[in-house]
């Protein structure tokens, strides 16, 4: 594998977490447990590799998998996080009809969303009848991390850490009695484990699905160019995809892993929000985090009363029951099991759910005026894919120095697969309008409602975009295309001028290319990105502040 690190070989920007005095003010915090030991490498002179010893055995390989054309039926993923490895307590009232992993919002692990939610109730991402799957371009995100640096699971071990050098310290019962011996174990910012399986079953899948196509490269005689972002867990994220995909150790020579660096003020398609200043304006790009916690605030009244009654000498808030929220998330996916799950009731989740619904919905999705701009550059990358021309409009966050240079941005791939955060996924998805994940329209902010859109469902751990080229013998004309999100086949009739409802979700390649096109001219970055505006919560802005 030819690891490209871009841009003045920049070091990584996320890397072990180095625990320094700070850290005395979480609960637990140690470094005694941290593998592997400081000091320590793998003695490949008294341990030698596989070529070093030789006696292979038969080896002989198959022809590629091609399940998405061959298989009769698709093999859902169903993402109950309540078997091996990972151990998930019921809600605390009992409700034994839940798997409250899908309640987590973009910390739920991926799984496999039906295309009836979306009203196509009788098509799967296998290949229709009379069609072939001649190109696939797969947009996806990493693996279950830790909880970034400064988040609220860090926020309340600090709060309890200080409670505890109070005079009296403080007291738990009950329910909370395992807060008193309680340490804080998480890292930061790193795949866990359980992250790194996501995206290696991820790859494997993916080769099992769409294996075929690797034959386009042999052909060619060249290797995929496969793209990632610099921080440490998505160059993780794109190996453990890699060798799932290629097997280990062949992955190190089957794929090239472009990492594109990511920093304040250089430009990365996976990352636009280091140049895109108003994606963290609160009053542009960050309504909905403002919204999530005014909607936390009313909704967990009741829990605060009832955890409050268990424990003394802590205030706790809604921002600690969100804490806690997301402690049993992160715990569960870092250490296999979590006892903040089990303090939380169904509707309690069910408000967790809401939170992130809001959070996401308003900050990189429909209701968000800058959610377009910061997705413009992957719109711009798939166009120029799509049409096989170079040099992508370059009045948003990509990188002329990489995109123009066919090396890096090559355009006759069969397989394309890049790597990015959630937010940027959601702000891809609003570029692209997928109208079909926010049909319900704008999410009320002061009560729970249902809605089209989930952030569980469009941007948890390991989410992925698949778009399908296909060829089809019983259309005209014969070249159609279709996006699949997490399983589920999107109906694009109320997104593409030109597309007509299709039960298995196609429309013609070309009128959505066109469509594409027009979204790319219409969508204002400079605008967007750096005008000074103020944003209406509860407004469908279609990710866009200025409509052309």
């Amino acid at each position: 594998m030819m690891l490209l690190v871009l841009l003045g070989l920049l070091p990584y920007l996320a890397s072990a977490v180095v625990l320094d005095k700070k850290a005395e003010a979480y609960v637990g915090s140690t470094t005694s447990d941290i593998f592997p030991p400081t000091g320590t490498k793998v003695n490949s002179d008294l341990f030698p590799g596989e070529t070093g010893v030789g006696y292979p055995g038969v080896t002989v390989t198959g022809v590629e998998p091609a399940a998405v054309q061959t298989a009769a039926s698709y093999a859902y993923n169903t993402g109950s996080l309540s078997s091996y490895p990972l151990v998930v307590d019921q809600p605390e009232d009992g409700d034994q009809n839940i798997d409250i992993s899908k309640y987590w919002g973009n910390l739920s692990p991926w799984y496999s969303v039906p295309s009836s939610f979306y009203g196509l109730n009788d098509t799967t991402p296998l290949a229709p009848e009379g069609c072939s799957v001649t190109q696939v371009h797969l947009l996806y995100r990493h693996g279950a991390r830790y909880p970034t640096s400064g988040s609220a699971p860090y926020q309340f071990s600090g709060k309890m850490a200080n409670a505890t050098k109070q005079q009296g310290g403080f007291n738990a019962w009950g329910e909370l009695e395992f807060l008193n011996d309680w340490t804080f174990k998480l890292g930061a910012e790193l795949l866990t484990v359980s992250g790194r399986l996501q995206n290696f079953a991820l790859g494997a899948a993916f080769r099992q699905q769409y294996g075929y196509l690797l034959n386009n490269f042999t052909e060619q005689g060249t290797l995929p160019v496969f793209r990632t972002e610099s921080q440490d867990r998505m160059v993780k994220t794109a190996e453990n995809f890699a060798a799932g995909m290629f097997g280990v150790p062949e992955y190190m020579d089957q794929v090239n892993i472009e990492i594109m660096v990511e920093t304040s003020g250089v430009n990365n398609t996976g990352a636009p929000y280091e140049t895109c200043t108003n994606s963290n304006v609160a009053s542009r790009g960050s309504i909905g985090s403002t919204a999530a916690n005014a909607f936390a605030k009313n909704a967990f009244n009741g829990t605060i009363d009832r955890l409050q009654g268990q424990i003394t000498g802590v205030n706790i808030t809604s921002t600690d029951i969100i804490a806690m929220l997301q402690l049993c998330s992160y715990e569960t996916d870092a250490l296999g099991y979590s006892a903040f799950c089990k303090l939380f009731t169904k509707e309690d989740f069910e408000n967790y759910e809401y939170y992130y619904d809001i959070s996401f919905y308003y900050n990189n999705g429909a209701g968000s005026p800058v959610a377009a701009a910061q997705g413009k550059g992957f719109l711009s990358e798939f166009v120029a894919r799509f049409t096989q021309t170079p040099n992508p409009a370059a009045d948003n966050s990509i990188n002329s120095t990489l995109d123009n240079n066919p090396t890096y941005f090559p355009l006759n791939q069969s397989i394309y697969a890049d790597a990015t955060h959630e937010v940027i996924l959601l702000d891809t998805f609003t570029a692209l309008n997928l109208s079909a994940l926010f049909s319900s329209g704008p999410l009320p902010t002061d009560k729970r409602t249902q809605s089209s859109f989930k952030a569980s469902q469009v941007v948890p751990f390991a989410t992925h975009l698949v778009i399908q080229v296909l060829e089809c013998q019983n259309t005209s004309p014969s070249k159609q295309i279709r996006f699949i999100l997490n399983d589920a086949v999107l109906p694009i009739d109320q997104s593409y001028e030109g597309c007509e409802w299709n039960k298995d979700g196609l429309c013609s390649f070309d009128n959505v290319v066109r469509a594409l096109q027009q979204r790319v001219e219409e969508i204002d970055w400079e605008y967007d990105c750096h005008g000074n505006y103020t944003a209406v919560l509860g407004k469908d802005y279609n990710g866009r502040a200025r409509r052309g």
